[in-house]
């Protein structure tokens, strides 16, 4: 199956970043073919999770098990459903000029020849999508900053009282 890596800079933190993704729960509002989420079990390290992914008439259920360090890395390993196989990275790391890098891979293999061949077509528009709706979902959540919004310090002048 191909393989999907990328390095993006975005203008949130480290640990937003790192919050969003690790909210797996949350995934079925905002990732496109993820359909539900159930949390099996959790602890201060690692989550493990059943996920429903379809599209259309297709419904598979993926349990996975994924631990995170906070707040720079969290892995996706796959334990049953229909694959062969997943392995799927996030790194978090401060940028230089203010906002976090994000490091994200991903490789996966249907155990079902018709799904991998089907998947092997639409593989990179369909890593596209999920990059993305992770990206929106960071503007919904922290709003559209800019690097340079990112790297300017709060504004601390005394609030003026209203007048009434």
């Amino acid at each position: 199956m191909p393989t999907h890596a990328e390095k993006k800079t975005l203008p949130y933190t480290p640990d937003q970043m790192f919050d969003l993704v690790l909210d797996v729960e949350r995934y079925p509002e905002f990732l496109p073919w993820c359909l539900s989420c159930d949390i099996i079990k959790e602890n201060d390290d690692e989550k493990f999770a059943n996920l429903v992914i379809g599209y259309k008439v297709f419904r598979e259920w993926i349990k996975c098990r994924v631990s995170f360090q906070s707040p720079h890395h969290i892995r996706v390993e796959y334990i049953n459903g229909p694959l062969k196989y997943l392995s799927n990275t996030w790194d978090f790391m401060d940028a230089p000029d203010g906002g976090c890098v994000v490091d994200f891979y991903v490789d996966f293999e249907f155990k079902n020849p018709f799904f991998q061949k089907l998947m092997g077509v639409f593989f990179n528009e369909i890593v596209k999508r999920m990059v993305k709706a992770f990206e929106d979902r960071a503007k919904e959540l922290y709003g559209p900053k800019t690097k340079a919004k990112s790297k300017s310090k709060p504004d601390t002048r005394p609030l003026k009282k209203k007048e009434t």
